[in-house]
């Protein structure tokens, strides 16, 4: 009682039936993106499951839900941290670190320079 199944058996019965999986190594992050909230998962573990030519993903990880920011489909959209780093390190007020970013495309560093270069 109590015996557990053994996975080489249960690999050679997946095999049999035409079902693979692979883990996905060194996965930094996942992102979820619904209409208002991003699902970011961290340090993730991913499998890929392919059985008869379909993949399916099983992830697994801490998850941090956010609200999805909302941008113009020409608009990048800017975190309040990048805007932030920007304000520190150039002194620039934060109308000027956004515009900067938004020059940028986003780009702290770039946006950094620019500011510093004028």
């Amino acid at each position: 009682m109590g015996r557990g199944v053994n996975p080489r058996q249960m690999k050679q019965a997946m095999k049999r039936m035409g079902i693979s999986q692979e883990e996905i190594r060194d996965v930094e992050e996942v992102i979820i993106r619904t209409a208002d909230k991003e699902y970011v998962l961290t340090e993730a573990a991913v499998t890929c499951v392919t059985m008869q030519g379909q993949k399916t993903y099983q992830v697994m990880g801490e998850v941090e839900v956010r609200p999805r920011q909302k941008v113009k489909d020409d608009e990048v959209a800017i975190p309040e941290e990048d805007v932030q780093l920007v304000m520190s390190q150039t002194g620039a007020p934060k109308e000027r670190a956004v515009q900067a970013l938004k020059e940028c495309d986003g780009q702290p560093a770039e946006a950094i320079l620019k500011i510093m270069s004028e």
